[in-house]
């Protein structure tokens, strides 16, 4: 596997599978992090989708010497301030925002966030929609079962399923990963 400075000589250099490599590499770390610092979904797959538009697009004019990772948070964190901007809405990033590309336990923990969405996204719709209300708005299984007007009992079902599948596609630190956010959102 290439490095990301050489992907990004290639990308200069008019090479579309090394930008499709910086995509897959990157794609889904892009998009849990903007879901993580940003509450409003709408939008996240645009936006980050957009940040490759704008990496291929201006190749010849972005100097990239040191990492090429931090300057896709980078111009991801300012694409979402302008749609902000333009939609007259405010936003407050904290510093975690625009991880440091020297910094492992960010990288490695972005690495678990992309498998577990991956592995979500390999989920029954309603399997998936169940989990996704209960990790990450911290929905009771009774509100769960109101909102998507089912039983309790199907939900119990369903987030046992999902559980298994888990279990069965991520090794143990990935799915540590997702009863972090849980424990998180629970403090919060």
């Amino acid at each position: 596997m290439e490095d990301d400075l050489t992907l990004w000589r290639k990308i200069q250099n008019n090479d579309t599978v090394a930008l499709k490599e910086l995509h897959n590499r990157y794609y889904y770390q892009m998009i849990l992090h903007l879901k993580r610092i940003h509450h409003n979904h709408n939008g996240s797959d645009e936006a980050v989708s957009d940040c490759f538009i704008k990496l291929w697009t201006k190749r010849s004019e972005i100097l990239i010497e040191r990492s090429v990772r931090s300057y896709l948070f980078l111009m991801l964190r300012n694409t979402l301030i302008d749609r902000l901007r333009k939609k007259n809405q405010v936003i407050h990033l904290d510093s975690e925002f625009t991880p440091e590309a020297t910094d492992e336990l960010i990288t490695e923990e972005l690495d678990d966030f992309a498998k577990l969405y991956e592995a979500l996204q390999r989920m029954p719709q309603q399997r998936r929609r169940i989990l996704e209300l209960a990790a990450f708005d911290s929905y009771s299984y009774g509100q769960i079962a109101e909102k998507l007007q089912i039983s309790v009992n199907t939900v119990k079902t369903q987030m046992g399923r999902a559980y298994r599948f888990l279990k069965e596609e991520l090794d143990p630190k990935s799915i540590q990963v997702l009863f972090m956010m849980l424990s998180k959102k629970l403090m919060n």
